[in-house]
């Protein structure tokens, strides 16, 4: 009985031992008795039916032809050990089942992840196509009729006043890069490759000075005042302080034209910082073009970089808005994200 335990341990990892063991020793009654359960059992779990029956007939047959003392026929110990025998073949069969039950089970699990995965992606590069095509649809047509009738009258410059002129101008080249920023957006959009999301994205990145000059020339007064490089901040960090700056400046031109606007940049470790303020300003025609998602678009953004974003009153009818962007330990080398 001992060495029948014993070998339940390696026979995990030699499965034939018990067989080996129960043909050499079938001689031996008491032996034969636990060693050949263990043999029915294991081949009984892996659906090993005639070879199962084959082995006992073979060690019965080995044990009546061997020593008188020592066959199971002697005690009259058989039907104890044929019961022993089928309760190791049923158990063994039950647990084989088992066994494959669970396997097929976590199979299916993983099959329908799989299926609830592939399905959620394709929900959603459809979504992304979708909203890509109304985008492209409306924004691109209105944009392009935009763009073409600026340069209609731009090429009748020369009968306008210089300041109308100069209007029409910058507003072609607003009208113009506007267009190709919405190309590179709808390409995200429509690039379901997260590799190449990056790297559709790059092209939107300007410098804030260039952003703040163009509000400059469409009329607004703005002063700036920027600590650090802007190359010591990630591509990340500074994609998002210019969509905040020109987020600002968008609300000051529709809340408070005329306002004095103050920008305030910080790209030294350990965080990329940005304040923007403004005063009272006369107000504007913001009911008809107020979109109402900037600021939470921006406070997505902010947030999925760690940061957080606040904007509010500042006092004596001013506005602010500021934001703070952790960097991270490693800062990213040659504009690429790390």
């Amino acid at each position: 009985m001992a060495c029948g335990v014993v070998l339940l341990v390696p026979r995990l990892r030699w499965p034939t031992a018990p067989l080996l063991v129960t043909a050499v020793t079938a001689w031996w009654g008491s032996l034969t008795v636990t060693l050949l359960a263990v043999v029915m059992f294991d081949l009984a779990a892996a659906r090993r039916t005639w070879p199962a029956a084959g082995c006992a007939a073979v060690v019965l047959g080995a044990n009546v032809l061997g020593f008188p003392a020592t066959r199971l026929w002697a005690d009259q110990s058989y039907v104890t050990a044929a019961v022993l025998w089928l309760f190791a073949f049923v158990l063994g069969l039950w647990f084989g089942n088992r066994r494959r039950l669970m396997r097929a089970l976590a199979g299916d699990v993983e099959h329908l992840r799989v299926e609830a995965q592939l399905r959620e992606e394709a929900a959603r590069i459809g979504e992304r196509s979708r909203i890509a095509a109304e985008m492209h649809d409306v924004l691109a047509h209105r944009l392009s009729l935009i763009a073409l009738h600026t340069g209609v009258l731009a090429t009748r410059s020369s009968t306008l006043p210089a300041p109308v002129a100069d209007r029409l101008a910058l507003l072609r080249t607003a009208s113009t890069e506007a267009l190709a920023d919405l190309r590179d957006v709808l390409g995200a959009l429509r690039e379901p490759d997260p590799t190449q999301l990056g790297a559709a994205l790059s092209p939107v990145l300007k410098d804030v000075q260039e952003l703040i000059d163009e509000a400059r020339a469409a009329g607004q007064r703005v002063g700036t005042t920027t600590h650090g490089d802007p190359a010591q901040a990630p591509t990340t960090h500074r994609l998002a302080i210019y969509r905040i700056v020109q987020e600002a400046l968008t609300n000051v031109r529709k809340h408070a034209d005329g306002a004095m606007v103050t920008v305030r940049i910080d790209y030294l470790p350990p965080a990329t910082l940005v304040e923007i303020t403004n005063t009272v300003g006369t107000g504007g025609n913001a009911a008809d073009i107020d979109s109402g998602y900037g600021l939470v678009g921006l406070r997505e953004r902010v947030a999925a970089l760690g940061g957080h974003l606040d904007a509010g009153p500042a006092g004596a009818g001013a506005w602010r808005l500021a934001a703070r962007i952790p960097q991270p330990a490693e800062p990213e080398q040659n504009g690429t994200p790390a």
